[in-house]
């Protein structure tokens, strides 16, 4: 067997160039929060020009909602929203567990969220299979269906990133005091669900 001679100079040369790559990845700034924050800008502007959609439709009828549609109960979606609510200060939590390298504690918050949210869209859909009225009864029926299942989506795909994040921390390390910005960009994400809804409830149901 030959004896293979190992070249100083070329793995001094190899040694430079892995350290200058992960010098240069360092060096490269987290743009990850700030693209989500444009993106929830965006969502933002759909929700909103929803709500000026809903809020000229109103202005230009004497009667709204219109005669004839029935009353919206206020118990049920009452309670979700306080439901929605509670779950902000829920999620809260798992951050500032992880921020204590408390993965379990942040594994028990965002599991309760996700039942929160769970429980939210469940009361939606038995709300909607007791309404009086169809998507295409009236205006306010077709605005009432577009505004609450947009933001019902929203609520879903909250809950799937919940469930992702939870998912992802079974792997050891994975989540830590220094790296948790899955955590952090769901919880953000939740909030502005939150937000979004107590608008909707506002329009709807009490004004």
């Amino acid at each position: 067997m030959q004896s293979q001679t190992i070249d100083p100079a070329k793995t001094a040369l190899n040694h430079h160039h892995t350290a200058t790559a992960e010098a240069h990845h360092e060096e490269h700034p987290d743009h990850r929060l700030f693209g989500l924050v444009m993106f929830l800008v965006a969502e933002g502007m759909i929700f909103m020009g929803l709500f000026g959609a809903y809020l000229a439709m109103r202005s230009t009828v004497p009667v709204w909602p219109p005669e004839g549609t029935p009353e919206l109960e206020l118990l049920l979606p009452g309670v979700n929203t306080i439901n929605l609510i509670a779950s902000s200060f829920i999620i809260h939590n798992a951050d500032t567990a992880i921020k204590k390298n408390d993965v379990r504690g942040m594994q028990l918050w965002f599991g309760i969220t996700a039942a929160m949210g769970i429980l939210f869209l469940v009361g939606q859909v038995y709300e909607y299979t007791h309404l009086e009225f169809g998507l295409t009864t009236n205006l306010f029926a077709s605005a009432f269906y577009v505004l609450t299942g947009f933001h019902g989506l929203h609520v879903t795909l909250g809950v799937v990133a919940i469930l992702a994040v939870l998912w992802r921390s079974r792997g050891k390390g994975h989540y830590s005091n220094e790296h948790h910005f899955g955590i952090e960009a769901a919880e953000i994400y939740w909030h502005f669900v939150d937000v979004i809804w107590i608008i909707l409830f506002l329009l709807l149901y009490l004004l």
